[in-house]
């Protein structure tokens, strides 16, 4: 049979109050009592019913996170630290992969509901903002990175733009003059602005920024960072230095300058975007910028509890984590 609050509570000689309140964690429990409590729940094995109670709460107890790719490691990271961050508010994750279609996008969002998630965290590639209406207003809804949706929802987000500028602006005081950037991508929010920070820095150490050295993308795999290299280093004038927008399209680009026997960063050199891990393994190491995921995670869960809770204002909000340049080997000689 089932152990119960009031087989824990006769065997820890406390009232079944008190025993509710360790076991959903509030603070107000005499240490004494306390002890007693986790003694006596070890002993029983006692194990509360999570479903029983979310249902009491009219909670599901889950959260959903809908992200494009989990084989790009910035997703997949992302995934494992917003879980993290979850968990500690009790609830479990849902993950839904969208491969970046609108289709699939608009699918996604529609089918969220406070039947099957408490709120949901959103990484669209390609949604438009009359694409949210349907699930506005039923359960939380957080964009995570910067889009150039106009919808009134809850943001967390770096400022993509100005660190794109710190990235170019890190190759401009190596001496740098002829920098590539590889990345461009309509179809993505964060390309057109990594895209327009990189065109910022240029402008302000007075290089010109020539359509020739930007190199589009189809996707940001490490497979397009190479193929994109390639035909940078094609060039009647190839570049001295390459910006690209995500880590995998860096590591692709490394990958070329090898094969055509360049010394990284002697003779070019190379920054990504995001600080997965593979950055730190790769040879050399990769120069990237590194935005602060577990405070992006973070945010966006609070946000979605004080939403839940009644405690945020009506009013949308727009959260910014840090961010910083992790300068390794690929941009300067150790």
């Amino acid at each position: 049979m089932a152990v119960t609050l009031k087989d824990v509570a006769t065997l820890a000689g406390v009232s079944v109050k008190t025993v509710s309140n360790v076991v959903n964690g509030y603070a107000f429990v005499k240490p004494e009592n306390r002890r007693r409590v986790e003694e006596a729940l070890a002993a029983t094995g006692y194990r509360p019913n999570v479903g029983a109670r979310n249902l009491r709460r009219g909670r599901t107890g889950f959260l959903a996170l809908m992200v494009p790719e989990l084989s790009i490691p910035y997703f997949g990271e992302m995934a494992g630290l917003v879980i993290t961050a979850a968990q500690r508010r009790g609830w479990s994750v849902l993950i839904e992969q969208t491969q970046g279609t609108r289709d699939r996008e608009r699918a996604t969002v529609d089918s969220l509901g406070p039947h099957l998630v408490d709120g949901a965290l959103v990484h669209p590639e390609a949604l438009e903002a009359g694409d949210f209406p349907a699930a506005e207003g039923k359960i939380p809804l957080v964009l995570l990175g910067e889009h150039a949706v106009d919808v009134a929802l809850d943001r967390v987000a770096i400022d993509n733009v100005r660190a794109a500028h710190v990235a170019v602006s890190h190759l401009v005081s190596l001496g740098r003059r002829r920098i590539a950037a590889i990345g461009a991508n309509p179809q993505r929010g964060t390309s057109s602005l990594r895209l327009a920070g990189y065109r910022a820095a240029l402008a302000d150490a007075g290089l010109p920024s020539a359509d020739s050295l930007v190199e589009p993308v189809a996707k940001y795999h490490r497979a397009e960072g190479a193929a994109a290299m390639k035909r940078l280093l094609a060039k009647e004038e190839p570049p001295d230095a390459v910006f690209c927008f995500n880590d995998l399209l860096a590591v692709g680009a490394l990958r070329s300058a090898a094969e055509h026997g360049l010394r990284v960063p002697d003779d070019i050199a190379i920054v990504g975007f995001d600080n997965t891990e593979e950055s730190a393994f790769s040879l050399p190491a990769l120069t990237t910028i590194s935005p602060d995921k577990a405070a992006i995670a973070e945010a966006a869960i609070d946000l979605i509890h004080s939403r839940l809770a009644g405690t945020e204002s009506a009013a949308p909000r727009s959260v910014q984590p840090p961010f910083s340049l992790e300068v390794r080997e690929s941009t300067v000689v150790s």
